[in-house]
């Protein structure tokens, strides 16, 4: 797939985009999911595991300013460029099948995707010639939808193995409506300033709470084959993963934890996904995210993290038996 053909793939509207459709879960791909943590060494530490939990939530979690974490919704779209078929083919039944374990259905063969791999021995030329070339497609300009220009020179000029930058939509809840105004949209004929505006249909929200929630619509993700090589398959696809399906600090230190994210530093780190990186993926998505308080939202989504931590202890305990 050429850069242009790329660029043409970013330029539609995510409003445009017409949802996926539904079907089964991609087969699971062989290789084990990844070495279990036992998460009896965290009383061990002398460190308590809320607390942990809360550090690690803290340090990965990289929403857009003044916005809480956001998630994808209920679909997803995987494209795999630069690759041979077979490896691409790995990455897209991967990423898809921890997409459906979360609840987010992935796209059939042929659908218009809203995640966007791309492999490349010169990374960070084709992300300047993508972001030259289609800029729009990665700051829509929209209040709170992505990370800001200095984060997106930081994505253009970054030397790491794996580069991603995602754009995410503030949206009313109760309507499924953006709650935002995007520039050049309007409801009606845009004749009055009012038509440009969003309308959210305000039905439970207090000073604590808030309808308005955020979600992912595009994923673009950059892969230096140069540095990528010293991991396995299920590594590289698991990490694209990660940070695929949540918003990852791209300069988060996790290597205090057990973590998919620390194998480009350490490849015998984790053979694929963690307990810790199940764990935070399933509270991210079963969390309601309904505070309005920012501070509040994350504690809501540790506490969600904290659960997630005791089913999969349970279900560990439950096959041990």
């Amino acid at each position: 797939m050429t850069a242009l053909a790329l660029a043409a793939l970013l330029a539609v509207a995510p409003m445009q985009t017409p949802p996926p459709a539904p079907q089964d879960a991609p087969p699971q791909a062989a290789t084990p999911a990844g070495d279990p943590v036992d998460l009896g060494e965290v009383e061990v530490t002398g460190q308590p595991l809320d607390a942990m939990i809360r550090d690690f939530v803290n340090e990965v979690a990289e929403p857009n300013r003044r916005r809480g974490l956001a998630r994808w919704d209920d679909r997803i779209c995987i494209g795999v460029a630069n690759l041979r078929a077979e490896a691409a083919q790995y990455i897209i039944d991967r990423v898809s099948t921890v997409a459906d374990d979360l609840g987010v259905i992935p796209g059939e063969p042929g659908c218009t995707p809203n995640v966007i791999i791309i492999a490349s021995d010169d990374p960070t030329g084709l992300a300047r010639e993508l972001v030259e070339e289609r800029r729009r497609a990665f700051r829509l300009g929209g209040a709170g939808m992505d990370r800001g220009g200095d984060a997106l020179g930081a994505f253009v000029e970054t030397d790491r193995p794996v580069r991603w930058w995602q754009v995410s939509m503030p949206t009313d809840s109760e309507t499924g409506r953006p709650a935002i105004r995007l520039p050049g949209e309007c409801m009606g004929e845009c004749r009055m300033p009012e038509d440009a505006a969003p309308v959210v249909n305000v039905f439970s929200a207090s000073r604590l709470s808030t309808q308005i929630v955020d979600y992912i619509f595009r994923t673009v993700v950059i892969l230096d084959i140069d540095q990528v090589g010293g991991v396995s398959g299920q590594q590289l696809a698991d990490y694209v993963a990660m940070v695929t399906l949540a918003q990852i600090d791209p300069e988060a230190d996790t290597s205090g934890y057990a973590s998919i994210l620390n194998v480009f530093d350490d490849p015998g780190a984790a053979a694929g996904l963690t307990d810790w990186d199940h764990a935070y993926l399933q509270g991210l998505y079963n969390a309601e995210r309904n505070r309005k308080n920012l501070r509040a939202g994350r504690t809501e989504i540790a506490d969600s993290i904290h659960r997630a931590h005791d089913e999969l202890r349970a279900g560990e305990e439950e096959a041990a038996e």
